[in-house]
């Protein structure tokens, strides 16, 4: 009779890797020596740095920087997603214009856009709303009361955002399967209730991730809009260095609140990923905290192991 005990387990000896170890102490001592350099340069003036940290007008201008982003977002990602609705449509003078509008507002650089907007005043003295060919006016406004440096780099931006997230929502579109339509129609639905209730839903897994980079890209393109005196974080740093001629340090101020800004705003992004994605997978990866919460119940002491036994096998006749 075969004896089974615990004795012949086999003793599993994880497999050692000594370079994973000489390369991460190698990268360490190579941040560690980078900080170090950095942090005792004598030509950095470290109190100016945290004396503007928190400056009412650094803040102020962090402020202007987080409106300008939200606002360019939702209505950019809003107008993005009528853009891609045309591009997808069988009317070919809808799609025509979509094409259009993105060839332009990508062919460009925002940069450029950022400035022709900010002089639309050279262009037109006054934006009039009329009868073509007339004498008869409705409403008439002065074009730099009514685009001022603000409105015009909301403008810009938006637009020039639109066009490069329509692509991005009709990519996430094509990706949804021709069938999903197909069973939608079969159902009755309208081609716009389609679009809203299947396949935008769908489409969103796809959408997001890259949408989430716009988000980051659009908030560090507002230090673009210093070229039409828009007084956001990037404007506000250069007028004070202007002042006291510390460039170095307020540049380290504006990237200490972009990190930060950017590191906030990629939380939601990391929600919304994960929300979207349960369809595509079994088991979701678990979320920062609780990998946290894991690795604390890991450390407490579990219940007492119960005691070895050997077993025998007994074989019958």
């Amino acid at each position: 009779m075969p004896v089974l005990s615990t004795e012949d387990d086999v003793d599993a000896v994880p497999l050692r890797r000594p370079w994973r170890w000489i390369s991460a102490l190698v990268v360490i001592a190579l941040v560690v020596a980078f900080v170090y350099v950095f942090a005792t340069n004598k030509n950095l003036d470290w109190p100016v740095v945290g004396e503007f940290l928190f400056d009412p007008r650094i803040l102020s201008g962090v402020g202007l920087t987080l409106f300008i982003t939200l606002v360019s977002m939702v209505v950019s990602t809003l107008l993005a997603i009528i853009v891609a609705a045309m591009r997808l449509s069988s009317n070919p003078v809808l799609s025509g214009v979509a094409w259009f509008y993105v060839w332009a507002f990508r062919g460009t650089p925002v940069l450029v856009q950022i400035v022709l907007w900010g002089y639309l005043g050279l262009l037109f003295e006054k934006i009039t709303l009329g009868v073509p060919m007339t004498d008869v006016v409705f409403w008439s406004i002065d074009t730099n009361t009514l685009i001022t440096p603000l409105v015009a780099g909301l403008l810009a931006l938006t637009l020039n955002q639109a066009a490069y997230s329509s692509e991005i929502v009709r990519a996430g579109m094509v990706s949804v399967d021709e069938g999903q339509r197909e069973a939608a129609y079969s159902l009755g639905m309208s081609p716009l209730y389609t679009f809203r209730r299947v396949l935008l839903p769908q489409a969103m897994r796809v959408i997001i991730p890259p949408m989430g980079n716009e988000l980051i890209s659009m908030l560090k393109n507002t230090s673009l809009l210093s070229v039409i005196a828009v007084l956001e974080l990037y404007t506000q740093a250069s007028m004070i260095s202007a002042a006291n001629l510390k460039q170095v340090e307020l540049l380290i101020v504006v990237s200490i609140w972009y990190l930060f800004m950017t590191s906030v705003l990629s939380v939601p992004q990391y929600y919304l990923e994960r929300r979207f994605g349960r369809g595509t997978t079994r088991n979701l990866p678990p979320t920062p905290i609780q990998r946290v919460k894991a690795m604390f119940n890991s450390r407490k002491p579990g219940p007492a192991p119960a005691p070895e036994t050997n077993f025998v096998e007994v074989v019958g006749e």
